[in-house]
C-alpha cells in the first residue's frame, strides 16, 4: 500500500439516521497517520457512499473529547445548549465540539474553525449529530477512543 493511499483501518459502528443514511465512526489511516473519522453516508438511492458532512480528529482530540461526552445526560432533554471546548487540530484550525440549536433542531455539533491570515471562521468540514441519539453517540465515542488508544 503506497504510503499516500486511505485506508480505513477499524470500524467502530453507525448512528442510522434514517433509512436512507447513517453515520459511520471509524479509525483511518491517510499518508502515514491515524486518525478518527465522523462521516454521514448516503445508503440508498441514485448515489450509495460517503458525503461531504463529517469531520477527521487527531488521536489527541479524542482523547480530550471522550470524558466531556461521557460526563453529558443520557437525556436529550437535560442537554443544555454549550460550547464543550476547542481542540488545536493543526496550526491555525482547531475543531470546536458543542451542543447548539440551529434552525430549530438541537445537536451536537463538531466542527472546524480556520483562523489564521487568509480567513477566520468557520469551514465547511463538520457534522451535526441528533442530541435524541446522544446514548449511542457516547457509545461510539467511547469504542473509538478505546480503539485509537490500543
Amino acid at each position: 500500500m503506497p504510503e499516500s493511499s486511505f485506508s480505513v483501518l477499524h470500524f467502530i459502528g453507525a448512528l442510522t439516521l434514517d433509512e436512507s443514511s447513517e453515520i459511520r465512526f471509524s479509525i483511518d489511516a491517510y499518508r502515514g497517520y491515524r486518525y478518527a473519522s465522523i462521516r454521514k453516508y448516503l445508503t440508498a438511492g441514485e448515489y450509495t457512499g460517503a458525503t461531504r458532512a463529517g469531520i477527521t480528529m487527531t488521536p489527541e482530540i479524542v482523547k480530550a473529547v471522550a470524558p466531556l461526552l461521557a460526563a453529558l445526560p443520557d437525556d436529550p432533554a437535560k442537554l443544555e445548549d454549550q460550547e464543550l471546548g476547542k481542540f488545536a487540530k493543526r496550526p491555525g484550525m482547531s475543531v470546536i465540539v458543542r451542543v447548539s440549536s440551529f434552525k430549530g433542531t438541537r445537536g451536537l455539533d463538531f466542527r472546524q474553525w480556520q483562523e489564521d491570515d487568509a480567513y477566520k471562521g468557520w469551514t465547511k468540514k463538520g457534522i451535526r449529530l441528533p442530541v435524541e441519539k446522544i446514548k449511542e453517540i457516547k457509545e461510539l465515542f467511547a469504542k473509538m477512543a478505546a480503539a485509537l488508544a490500543e
